[in-house]
């Protein structure tokens, strides 16, 4: 199940979420968006739901869903 949402158009590769989160949920993709940064992917079975990305992101690429 989905526990965030990344709006990968948003993201413009800075990735402080990969090097913030706790469990380690985030990966870089090797897929690029329509802007040229690789974008961010999470790992649904790693990830809590904590909100780290959500608070370190500057671009608001992320939603939390639970």
């Amino acid at each position: 199940m989905e526990k965030i949402k990344i709006h990968t158009m948003r993201c413009k590769g800075c990735y402080y979420c990969v090097e913030s989160c706790p469990k380690h949920a985030l990966a870089v993709s090797a897929h690029k968006n329509d802007k040229g940064y690789n974008y961010v992917e999470v790992k649904d079975e790693l990830c809590v739901a904590c909100g780290t990305c959500f608070e370190v992101c500057p671009d608001f690429v992320y939603e939390v869903l639970e």
